[in-house]
């Protein structure tokens, strides 16, 4: 649920955080409203229902749904938000753009997934994430295909200030883990449509044995979130050239880069202490 006081560049990834709650067409609409941009400023609700195929009744439900009071105060804060300069993802690509071209839209899109993920980002719930990786007694890192890879980027960093993890990408390793895991553990866990089957029958496990489970995505409402105790979540919108998930990862690898800077800050002189040590161990392996 967001609220009606959000400065203008808040507008959109609260709006986008709260779309996984709705139905495919809520969010058909809702992904119809962001297109039209300030186009939508002249459209009555009338309208906007007869285009979309569906009831007056049916956008006022879905404003309030989001946590505007009706369909205007809704329309006026996609308004605002449309005024922003930011890029259009989902024209990222033509075929007939040049590498200048190419590397502008993509470093503009990853950008813009940042501002929008910081936009959000709850600092409390950072904070909690830190303390329970701080004082567990055991850590399962876990993630499927492309989280995977950033499960192992997170194992990677806490190794380096000598905090000793496991990571886990094989579905039936992480599910076998958490059953044996207990009070005092935690699982961190890298899914970016909060979907995946294997990450939530580990976290379930996980919970059932007294761990605690902190997720990093790019859905707030998912069926992974029910068994989180921590959400943090990027928002960062999908995009034909460069996939589903390509800004999200940028946005999810500087969360997580914020909580290992919280964990390593809470014992400073020793996560330094240990970084030296394992730069060292290292250093003769490097041509």
């Amino acid at each position: 649920m967001i609220t009606t006081k959000l400065v203008p560049n808040e507008i959109g990834p609260r709006i986008r955080l709260a779309m996984s709650g709705l139905s495919d067409k809520e969010q058909h609409v809702v992904r119809y409203c962001f297109a039209l941009g300030s186009g939508l400023e002249g459209l009555s609700i009338h309208d906007l229902a007869e285009q979309q195929e569906v009831s007056a009744a049916m956008i006022v439900k879905l404003a309030q749904r989001l946590g505007f009071s009706g369909f205007r105060e809704m329309k006026q804060a996609m308004v605002e938000y449309s005024h922003l300069p930011v890029t259009d993802l989902h024209n990222e690509l033509n075929p007939n753009d040049d590498a200048p071209t190419v590397m502008a839209k993509v470093f503009n899109t990853a950008g813009h997934a940042l501002q929008e993920t910081l936009a959000i980002l709850d600092a409390a719930a950072l904070m909690r994430a830190a303390e329970i990786l701080r004082t567990a007694r055991a850590i399962d890192i876990i993630g499927a295909g492309g989280s995977g890879a950033m499960a192992l980027d997170a194992y990677h960093k806490f190794l380096r200030i000598g905090m000793r993890t496991a990571v886990i990408t094989d579905s039936h390793l992480m599910v076998m883990s958490s059953s044996l895991l207990g009070p005092g553990s935690a699982v961190l866990g890298f899914s970016h449509s909060g979907k995946t089957l294997a990450v939530i029958q580990a976290f379930r496990l996980a919970q059932e044995q007294g761990a605690h489970t902190i997720l990093i995505t790019n859905t707030s409402n998912s069926p992974l979130s029910k068994h989180s105790d921590v959400v943090l979540s990027s928002v960062a919108e999908g995009s034909p050239i460069t996939g589903e998930n390509a800004a999200a990862r940028v946005a999810q690898l500087c969360i997580f880069d914020t909580l290992f800077v919280l964990v390593a800050q809470s014992a400073y002189t020793q996560s330094l202490h240990n970084l030296d040590k394992t730069i060292e161990a290292v250093v003769d392996l490097r041509a």
